[in-house]
């Protein structure tokens, strides 16, 4: 009687392609994440690559809290606001506004003089207050 185990065929998994193919794929989504930009709003934000600062004189856009327009100290009602505006920014190349809104003023007023903006290729931006973070 011929009590001998039989010896049986190790089974492998071949994983050495499989570590290629997951690393490939790694790659493709990496880069594709870092292509795709979602459709979000495009900001002005302030960079500062030298420490030279470039002179130039926004128009300056003031809105109270009791709804009185302003632009370049000069007071204005909210109907000649957009005509006063593009009278003011008259001449240069490269117009921008600086937008002083008082916090009490409503979403709409803002959204209102950006409009403003964007119709006449004015650059706006938004003056805010520097607040300390204490750490």
């Amino acid at each position: 009687m011929n009590l001998r185990r039989r010896h049986k065929a190790a089974s492998e998994v071949y994983s050495h392609s499989l570590n290629d193919i997951m690393f490939f794929l790694l790659l493709f989504f990496l880069i594709a994440s870092t292509m795709a930009t979602p459709s979000v709003l495009k900001l002005l934000l302030p960079n500062s690559k030298t420490g030279i600062q470039s002179v130039k004189h926004p128009v300056v856009i003031s809105v109270s809290a009791d709804m009185q327009y302003g632009v370049n100290d000069q007071v204005v009602t909210r109907e000649t606001l957009e005509a006063a505006v593009v009278a003011a920014v008259q001449g240069e190349n490269d117009p921008t506004a600086l937008l002083k809104i008082d916090k009490a003023v409503p979403w709409q007023e803002v959204v209102f003089l950006l409009d403003i903006g964007n119709k006449n290729k004015i650059k706006m931006v938004a003056a805010t207050n520097v607040t300390k973070i204490d750490q």
